[in-house]
């Protein structure tokens, strides 16, 4: 190697992605999963789940995907957030004959949250570390989320307070989205999941695994 290209060599090494300032984003989320402070909560939400979704192993196994051969929580989440999101486009564009859709839109995606919110338990409940805070805020997250929707459903009721049904159904977007953020997180960057051992390069793997669980 001449000296021009062992020069250059070592500009790529000095001036890398290991040299450049990380994003925002990702400073916060090594923030959140430093936060040590919400272990004593977390703990004690994960015990309490634990204990209620680990007493019936098939049921567990149901909750994480096991017919299907990996986690049903990802794919799960598209339906309340294609419902919320659909219905604030009618509200924005669609007028006023289009605000019954709207409404049952809304009560869709909040129907459909419940047991997409079960299973993302399934899977948060063998977390640990860093992975269990940032769940334990990505389901706060999605729980305001859908209180924000509930109400927004609720209010709708009254044609008079359409308004603030719509106000409130776009709150709880903005929240939805934050949720969203912090679950790719862990799916993305943490890679956090249950899937067959079939789909795992390592010998003795268990029947649901995922490298980050205990």
């Amino acid at each position: 190697m001449d000296d021009t290209s062992t020069t250059a060599a070592a500009q790529v090494t000095t001036s890398g992605p290991a040299a450049e300032p990380r994003p925002l984003a990702v400073r916060l989320m090594k923030s959140l999963e430093g936060a040590t402070w919400l272990d004593t909560t977390v703990d004690f939400e994960q015990r309490l789940a634990a204990k209620a979704l680990t007493a019936s192993p098939a049921l567990l196994g149901l909750l994480r995907g096991r017919p299907v051969g990996h986690a049903v929580h990802p794919p799960m989440t598209d339906v309340p957030i294609g419902s919320w999101l659909s219905a604030s486009v009618l509200d924005l564009v669609g007028g006023r004959a289009a605000r019954p859709a709207a409404r049952l839109l809304v009560g869709l995606g909040c129907l459909s949250a419940l047991p997409t919110m079960v299973t993302g338990t399934a899977e948060w409940i063998g977390t640990s570390e860093g992975d269990k805070r940032v769940g334990y805020v990505h389901a706060v997250a999605n729980g305001t989320s859908l209180a924000g929707y509930a109400a927004s459903w609720w209010v709708r009721r009254d044609e008079s307070r359409h308004g603030l049904g719509v106000a409130l159904a776009l709150a709880s977007g903005a929240v939805a989205g934050i949720g969203g953020y912090l679950g790719g997180h862990l799916s993305v960057a943490r890679d956090i999941g249950t899937r067959d051992p079939a789909y795992v390069d390592e010998v003795g793997a268990p029947e649901l695994y995922s490298p980050h669980r205990d």
